[in-house]
């Protein structure tokens, strides 16, 4: 399987310091914040409020930011210039499309961690 984030498992190895309920917890934990990420973002678009994209963005920045998620870290910070810039529109939908695509990568290989 082609690794997405390189560097996950030896991130939640070092959280879980050798506990591995706390490992399993954990990585359920983040695929957890994943899957309502793109769930909410798509609802976002859907239904063109930006109020849902902004809350589901600010609750999973941190854990995006500790395990290394760098990339999903960009494409909300491009997303969100986007929204100011332009509103919802074909621009953002082109954008939602990338961001569910990297989700689906990160949640594929949070599930191969479980």
């Amino acid at each position: 399987m082609n690794q997405h984030y390189p560097n996950l498992l030896s991130k939640i190895d070092e959280m879980a310091d050798g506990d591995q309920d706390f490992k399993s917890q954990l990585t359920r934990a983040i695929k957890s914040g994943m899957e309502e990420l793109k769930q909410k973002y798509e609802e976002g678009m859907i239904q063109s409020n930006e109020m849902i994209i902004q809350q589901v963005r600010h609750k999973v920045k941190p854990t995006l930011m500790l395990f290394g998620f760098d990339d999903l870290i960009e494409f909300l910070n491009e997303g969100k210039v986007i929204l100011e810039s332009e509103g919802f529109g074909p621009s953002f939908n082109a954008h939602a499309k990338q961001v569910s695509g990297q989700l689906e990568k990160a949640i594929a290989q949070l599930h191969s961690l479980e």
